[in-house]
């Protein structure tokens, strides 16, 4: 949790401006992503220390990384298959780096 928190709070600034762009606020999806980053971070910011959380709190903490996990998956795969369509070159690279597998290569596989 310390990490998400650090990382979170170090993006804040870029996060921000996101929110402010008028072009990204359209996208509803996208929107309700940004909501809940935010809302995680401002969970994270108000405990001061996370090794002494309750299990109720842990399991309160958890359902906010899963909300903006699946948000950013939904994000993700619509990205992609706005890529497929109209850019497959940037597809192609991609679903080779892609961040849900560990062993990804962006070498070309025979």
């Amino acid at each position: 949790m310390v990490l998400v928190h650090e990382l979170l709070s170090s993006r804040r600034d870029f996060l921000l401006r996101l929110l402010e762009n008028p072009v990204l606020l359209e996208h509803e999806s996208f929107t309700e992503l940004l909501r809940a980053v935010f809302h995680l971070t401002e969970e994270l910011r108000c405990r001061t220390d996370f090794r002494s959380l309750p299990s109720t709190d842990y399991a309160h903490l958890s359902g906010d990384i899963r909300r903006v996990f699946e948000r950013k998956v939904i994000q993700w795969l619509d990205y992609m298959e706005y890529l497929r369509t109209r850019y497959p070159y940037l597809y192609s690279l991609e679903m080779r780096t892609t961040p849900f597998d560990l062993d990804a290569s962006p070498v070309v596989q025979e």
